[in-house]
């Protein structure tokens, strides 16, 4: 049987954290691309040693060649300038429109039945930038953000209540941006509301803190995270390669939900082999609903200008 075909496209930090972490999950064959020569090379030779200590079967292949990426089931953007202090997601759009332009060209000629997860800031926007130039089905195309934003979420609260991580499902709506809509009512601890465990104020104090959460990593790194949103992203693919078919929320394409229309935006959605098979409404309160609103034309303002950059 033919193996599956990752590619990674950007061997930054981000890149290089997801095709080790999709190596060690078993996603297939992974091709790690860049342009500065030699970056993918050295850092797919570097994760494919690891394999000696934390054995996996992939082979993963480092190159400055676009043509090693045909034929890819998944394909990973994570190419794109990252955020540095004083800096937010937007400040990114212009030049990372650019980035976005030239890698969905080079996806929509040599992977045209791939599933593409796009990682680069500002998410969003970029999701619908590699949607555009791609032309893919909207449901191949989506975006890691509500994945990281709802581990993020989760961090906190299992870090509050002393629990185990994995025992908290944190939900997430909206852009990935400061003004991303958690959903505390939506959240849960083993099952139990997360709203009867933590009083209001702290809980009010760790949603700040989830919307803040990427800017306090870049405060405290001088640059961007890489590990969590690679996690996302991966976590995003295996619900894809082995039709998980899970819930989960990402940035995806609504066609009216929430009353967002033709837009990509932070909502849950069920992820299996045909991409995102549906975006699950939830009962949102008015105050949620307009928090929400609130959000997803912050995005709309940022599409009307990776617009002009396209036209």
């Amino acid at each position: 049987m033919q193996r599956r075909k990752i590619a990674v496209v950007g061997a930054g930090n981000v890149g290089a954290a997801t095709a080790h972490l999709a190596a060690l999950r078993n996603l297939g064959d992974i091709v790690l691309v860049d342009v500065v020569k030699g970056l993918a090379e050295g850092k797919a030779l570097d994760i494919r040693q690891s394999a000696g200590v934390f054995p996996f079967a992939a082979d993963v292949t480092g190159t400055a060649d676009w043509e090693a990426i045909a034929d890819s089931d998944v394909v990973f953007i994570t190419a794109g300038v990252p955020r540095k202090p004083g800096m937010s997601r937007d400040d990114l759009v212009g030049r990372n429109t650019e980035i976005v332009r030239s890698v969905a060209g080079h996806v929509a000629r040599l992977c045209p039945r791939a599933f593409v997860i796009v990682v680069c800031n500002p998410l969003d926007a970029m999701t619908y930038a590699a949607a555009k130039v791609t032309g893919f089905d909207k449901c191949k195309v989506a975006g890691m953000a509500g994945v990281l934003d709802s581990a993020r979420f989760a961090s906190f609260i299992a870090r509050e209540l002393h629990v185990d991580v994995g025992d908290v499902q944190g939900v997430l709506m909206g852009g990935h941006g400061d003004d991303m809509v958690p959903l505390p009512r939506y959240t849960c601890v083993a099952g139990v509301p997360v709203t009867e465990l933590i009083a209001p104020d702290r809980l009010a104090a760790l949603v700040d803190r989830t919307r803040k959460g990427g800017i306090e990593i870049v405060n405290l790194l001088g640059y961007s995270a890489y590990y969590a949103p690679a996690a996302g992203a991966v976590k995003m693919a295996e619900a894809v390669v082995f039709n998980q078919r899970r819930l989960m929320s990402c940035c995806a394409w609504c066609r009216g939900e929430y009353g967002i229309k033709d837009a990509f935006v932070g909502v849950p959605v069920i992820l299996g082999s045909q991409g995102v098979e549906k975006v699950v409404v939830l009962d949102l309160t008015a105050a949620e609903r307009e928090e929400l609103r609130i959000s997803a034309a912050h995005v709309q303002e940022l599409v009307v200008q990776v617009d002009k950059l396209l036209a």
